[in-house]
């Protein structure tokens, strides 16, 4: 395997250049699924190369599981530097599975939560809460996908921008948002480097719901109004969400994107662009990505089985 099977765990960083660029030069619909799919690839294939170096750390523990010879010189010499960073491997390998696993037990248990406190509500699309507190949020899953909004909200909204609200919150139901969010979520878990695209992905996707009720509303303008006005009355709900609908951070940024031309859907940018020259490394970045730890994993069973006595 050599140092093939490290690379996987540093080339997410050739995803750093797309990961900035897509927001300001790609469609949001085609940011997302872009950003999300190079950040599931990269996550999965440097917790593979983990796992592979775990193997040859694990088996030189004294009393392991493994079978004997896995320990042998020729299994070891497969990973470079195999006493360090098989050792290594073991720490990191366990903190990522336990980030992972504690990121699904909290959308799970945000997802309970919200579902219960809606309970005795009629069972309709659209949950209206009678709380002071201004905020809104889509809802996946239960019995349907509902949206959630206070009255405290709706007071606050003419009838045009209620209606961008209800627009962009179905939006992030009808596309099924949160599986992207909670997607690079898991992957910025599993490799720290893609980090910068969970970030991008959080704001690709409300750009994304931005762009959706625009166009359902017939108004750029009236979104956009909506947007910054649920930005300044709303003090956010009372437990963590899913997809919200006006997160403080890009709310200055999607206004203006708002109030400027529609973004035009392209299915890939030219190389000879800068966003086209980031997208191919990226894409570059991912297919390398995929085939070191394919061809780590493949090498590894090879030589394990060869190492196991028959």
């Amino acid at each position: 395997m050599g140092v093939f099977v490290f690379l996987p765990l540093v080339l997410p960083l050739t995803a750093w250049p797309i990961a900035r660029l897509a927001e300001q030069h790609l469609h949001p619909r085609t940011a997302t699924r872009l950003l999300t799919a190079v950040a599931a690839v990269m996550a999965t294939c440097s917790t593979v190369c983990l796992g592979l170096a775990m193997v040859v750390g694990t088996a030189q523990l004294p009393g392991n599981p493994l079978p004997d010879g896995w320990s042998d010189p020729e299994v070891r010499a497969a990973v470079p530097y195999d006493e360090i960073v098989g050792k290594a491997a073991i720490p990191a390998l366990c903190a990522v599975l336990v980030a992972c696993a504690r990121t699904l037990w909290r959308h799970a248990r945000v997802r309970r939560h919200a579902h219960r406190a809606l309970t005795g509500l009629p069972d309709t699309g659209v949950a209206v809460l009678p709380d002071v507190l201004p905020y809104a949020y889509a809802l996946p899953g239960g019995r349907r996908d509902r949206v959630v909004v206070t009255t405290g909200l709706l007071d606050q909204l003419g009838p045009a921008e209620r209606r961008a609200l209800f627009a962009h919150e179905r939006a992030h139901l009808t596309e099924r948002h949160h599986r992207f969010l909670l997607a690079v979520q898991l992957a910025a878990r599993a490799n720290p480097f893609l980090r910068p695209l969970r970030t991008a992905v959080s704001y690709t996707a409300e750009r994304w719901a931005d762009e959706a009720a625009a166009q359902a509303v017939g108004s750029r303008r009236t979104v956009a109004h909506a947007i910054g006005k649920a930005a300044l009355v709303s003090r956010g709900a009372p437990v963590a969400t899913l997809a919200g609908f006006a997160a403080p951070g890009p709310v200055p940024r999607r206004v203006a994107a708002l109030l400027g031309p529609a973004p035009v859907v392209r299915r890939w940018p030219s190389l000879f662009t800068s966003v086209g020259l980031a997208a191919w490394c990226a894409a570059a970045g991912t297919a390398v990505s995929a085939m070191s730890s394919a061809n780590s994993a493949v090498t590894m069973v090879l030589i394990l089985h060869a190492a196991t006595p028959l």
